[in-house]
């Protein structure tokens, strides 16, 4: 297990993709050690963009996986960095 894996994720149209996303990332919830979800606040509401920050602990397989269904999305961008190497 490689829990020196960060994934950020850049979600566009939150209001549109927020529920698939969260969908998926429940799916993988055992994988997520951490999660950071940063968005700016446009006047008084909430910008549809936002990033989230994730620390992944799993083996390189699962984390492929999750990283390739995000990227399925429409608006949605997966990176995975992994730091054990």
């Amino acid at each position: 297990m490689n829990c020196l894996q960060i994934m950020a994720i850049r979600v566009e149209q939150r209001e549109c993709t927020a529920v698939e996303v969260q969908k998926t990332l429940t799916e993988y919830g055992c994988s997520i050690c951490a999660r950071l979800g940063l968005h700016n606040q446009e006047s008084d509401k909430c910008s549809p963009q936002g990033l989230l920050i994730l620390q992944l602990c799993s083996n390189q397989e699962i984390s492929k996986e999750l990283e390739n269904k995000l990227n399925s999305i429409d608006g949605v961008k997966a990176k995975l960095v992994d730091f054990s190497d």
